[in-house]
């Protein structure tokens, strides 16, 4: 079956047709891939108006599959007079869980950055990229961040520099209170005190948090964005930055939680079932809306915690224990979690292997990475159309989509995967012209008829729940 628009030849400005055409189509148009999407956008000006506007976007970004592209930032092994090559590499789960090598090495999923970047974090489609300038014959270096979208080609107007010294640390998120992107620099001085700067993007300065209580193990440790929240795990001031791990003890242990809404910082407590110190620092990681806590046992096992509902201390619970042995590991590094919770890929017995431990059917995989990638870490991805800063919209769809009556016609196939095959235009008329039910399908079915006089369009989805989206009184 596939969807036609047809028979309309009355006033296509009537500022009711003009409502259900945008409404038919953004319900639609809400349910196609973010890639298509860009080049839908060249179909006609009303269709432009309708993908770009910032309420369609956050519609197609809240329907959009979560948790199923992975983004890698990948160093390149350099001889001692080559600069850094850094790029991001993206890849759907399942591509690179079968071949990561071949998925890495592929040119087309490759975006090329500055050696001097890095990436900082990974939020809705946005990859926030720190510009690193480092002082000679110092310890000082000098920041500027500025936000990627690599499906649009979106880049942001950089943030004023931050001086910072070599300890020190960032977080990238979004608050959805402010609908604004935030990138959050821990920053340690000699003393052992740890000041937060924080700057919102679209903004002209930092402000200033001060007695940040902790500070990360790891300066390359990103805050794991979760709930409006970035996280971090870390050792009590003024323990932080130089230490020896071997005399670290269980109470200097601490997860702190930034609240980006209020610029704000809380202590969640470790799980109840850790009763000494791991034999190596622990690592935290995120999947979907879960928080998790991975560290090792008397450095022979592999032990996973899952805090299920974020915030709640008391639903840590132990996922995992597994031994080192049965892994196919010798230390606990770089632990990256798929499929919630259900897929852990860990560093193998040397630099470019990585086990992947399925904890369904507990089977072990151990795969070679192409020795060129020395350098990997993973961020969570989903392709989207998100630009902050967007240029001005008029508040109303239906005002741009009557300014350009003339839309696209649909032929849409029936496939699990939405997608769009043949596009023709069409001048729309009066929607009293319809004389029979028009239905789409897959993965969202929507329905225009009328009934009394009275044109309807509702949806049925989600277990065959309808939902009636808009009716407009016909006339006689």
């Amino acid at each position: 079956m596939q969807l036609h628009f047809e028979g309309m030849h009355m006033a296509p400005q009537h500022p009711t047709v003009a409502l259900l055409l945008c409404e038919v189509v953004m319900e639609i148009l809400s349910w196609v891939p973010a890639k298509p999407l860009t080049r839908l956008k060249l179909v006609c000006k009303s269709w432009n108006s309708i993908i770009s506007h910032p309420h369609f976007v956050k519609l197609h970004l809240h329907r959009s599959p979560k948790n199923a592209i992975l983004l890698f930032t990948r160093t390149a092994t350099l001889t001692f007079d080559e600069k850094a090559k850094r790029g991001l590499v993206f890849s759907s789960i399942e591509s690179f869980i079968q071949n990561p090598s071949s998925t890495l090495d592929a040119q087309e999923n490759l975006h090329s950055l500055h050696g001097q970047d890095w990436v900082s974090g990974s939020c809705n489609g946005l990859v926030c990229v720190a510009h690193i300038f480092d002082h000679p014959n110092n310890d000082i270096s000098d920041i500027w961040f500025r936000l990627l979208n690599p499906l649009t080609g979106f880049i942001s107007e950089n943030s004023p520099y931050l001086r910072v010294n070599v300890n020190n640390a960032f977080g990238f998120g979004y608050d959805e209170s402010s609908d604004s992107y935030k990138v959050l620099t821990l920053i340690r001085d000699s003393s052992g005190t740890v000041t937060a700067q924080v700057y919102s993007f679209g903004g002209s300065s930092w402000k200033t948090i001060n007695s940040f209580p902790a500070f990360p193990f790891c300066v390359e440790d990103n805050g794991h964005f979760i709930r409006g929240t970035l996280n971090w795990l870390g050792l009590r001031n003024p323990h932080g930055g130089h230490y020896d791990w071997a005399a670290v003890t269980l109470d200097m242990l601490m997860i702190v939680s930034f609240d980006l809404k209020s610029d704000t910082h809380k202590q969640i407590l470790l799980p109840k079932g850790i009763d000494e110190i791991p034999g190596e620092e622990p690592t935290l990681g995120v999947w979907g809306n879960s928080l998790y806590l991975l560290h090792d046992y008397k450095k022979t096992h592999f032990i996973a915690w899952q805090m299920k509902e974020f915030g709640d201390e008391n639903s840590w619970t132990q996922l995992l224990k597994i031994s080192f042995q049965n892994l196919g590991v010798e230390r606990l590094l770089s632990v990256f979690i798929f499929e919630n919770g259900n897929i852990f890929m860990l560093r193998g017995r040397h630099r470019f292997e990585e086990v992947f431990y399925d904890r369904r059917d507990n089977s072990v995989k151990r795969i070679n990475i192409l020795a060129d990638n020395s350098y990997l870490i993973a961020f969570d991805y989903v392709e989207s159309l998100v630009q902050p800063c967007p240029a001005k919209f008029s508040k109303n769809l239906e005002e741009d989509f009557r300014d350009h009556p003339i839309v696209a016609r649909l032929v849409i196939p029936i496939f699990p995967v939405f997608s769009v095959r043949g596009l023709e235009q069409l001048a729309f008329g009066s929607p009293l012209a319809v004389a029979l039910p028009i239905v789409v399908v897959s993965p969202v079915a929507i329905r225009v008829f009328v009934e009394e006089k009275t044109l309807i369009i509702s949806t049925n989805h989600n277990n065959n729940r309808t939902r009636v989206i808009s009716s407009f009184p016909g006339q006689s």
